[in-house]
């Protein structure tokens, strides 16, 4: 076995390794948390794939997207969609099988939504592509808003979840379990395609793009092509990552796919580093625990200071480490060197 071999078996490995750790943990969560935190944690897990698909065109390709949330709306009712029409019996082993083909279609569906908006909308850059792609993403939330077959403004409720799943006899995989190892099959997937694609050569083409667009041109590669690619690759995603939420929450309604989840997606990169992989991952769990942290304060004040204290919060985060929390390291490489 020669040297390439070995390091492919090697970067192999970790998925699996992980996706052990991952099991390890949600079975020990399942009876040590209450449903609430429970439900933290899947949606802790939902937004690292938000995080790290937008940063694929955010951080490394350099583009600016405000649609995210129009994405992530159309894998979560295309995916919601197809449980109601198509679900077998809850509770089988199969089930998980179909909500990994309901996450598919919702992403496939949602990259080709990235391909449409994409195609004419990555020839603009900065604001431009900002107002563009934010422009979608109320187009998606208002044609929701009156569809009523999508349950319009009063939302899609009772959508399918998740079950305990019956293994070998009297071996119970509980909800929690088989939703949180559902994510993080997902989260390790994102993880594992993004972190081989930006070290492949078409990587090299998204950072070349995000460092100088003119001299990339001037070398012979379609930078139009490099951004739409990025682009259909991290709507995929956020069509996952909305299935997934679909069916944890139970629950759609238009209001949350506002531009303030696409702006709460793109703090958690900024936040997180945008050359980092780890970086944003880490401040997709600050942003989501960090309001509900504070939601005790509440209940002693009197008054809703959780938003006031969460931005400023924020603020100073940003003012002390404008480059985010990891920059362009990842969380290894700080082990590395006290090591």
């Amino acid at each position: 076995m020669n040297n390439y071999q070995t390091k492919t078996l090697q970067s192999y490995k970790w998925p699996a390794i992980t996706l052990i750790v991952f099991l390890i943990l949600s079975l020990i969560c399942e009876g040590a948390l209450n449903p609430y935190l429970q439900l933290t944690l899947l949606y802790i897990l939902v937004n690292m794939i938000l995080a790290m698909s937008l940063n694929l065109v955010n951080g490394y390709t350099g583009q600016f997207s405000l649609g995210h949330a129009g994405f992530m709306a159309v894998g979560a009712y295309t995916s919601a969609f197809l449980s109601f029409k198509f679900l077998p019996v809850a509770g089988s082993f199969s089930s998980l099988f179909y909500f990994i083909i309901f996450a598919l279609v919702g992403g496939l569906l949602s990259a080709f939504f990235g391909w449409i908006v994409g195609l004419p909308s990555l020839r603009l850059k900065g604001d431009y592509l900002a107002i563009v792609t934010l422009g979608f993403g109320e187009i998606i939330r208002v044609i929701v808003l009156n569809t009523e077959s999508l349950g319009g403004a009063r939302g899609l409720y009772a959508i399918p979840g998740m079950q305990e799943i019956s293994l070998f006899g009297d071996f119970v995989i509980g909800r929690f379990t088989s939703s949180f190892m559902m994510a993080a099959f997902w989260v390790i997937l994102t993880f594992f395609v993004i972190w081989r694609l930006i070290h492949s050569s078409h990587g090299r083409a998204f950072k070349s793009v995000r460092e100088d667009e003119i001299a990339a041109s001037s070398v012979g590669i379609d930078t139009t092509k490099v951004k739409v690619r990025a682009f259909v690759i991290s709507s995929f995603f956020a069509g996952v990552a909305g299935s997934l939420f679909a069916h944890f929450s139970n629950y759609l309604n238009p209001s949350t796919f506002s531009f303030i989840m696409s702006i709460n997606i793109v703090t958690m990169v900024v936040l997180g580093g945008m050359g980092s992989m780890t970086g944003p991952m880490l401040a997709a769990a600050i942003v989501t625990i960090l309001p509900e942290a504070l939601r005790p304060l509440q209940e002693l004040t009197g008054k809703d200071l959780r938003m006031v204290i969460y931005s400023l919060t924020l603020i100073i985060l940003m003012l002390v480490r404008p480059q985010g929390l990891m920059g362009q390291k990842e969380i290894w490489n700080f082990w590395k060197k006290n090591s």
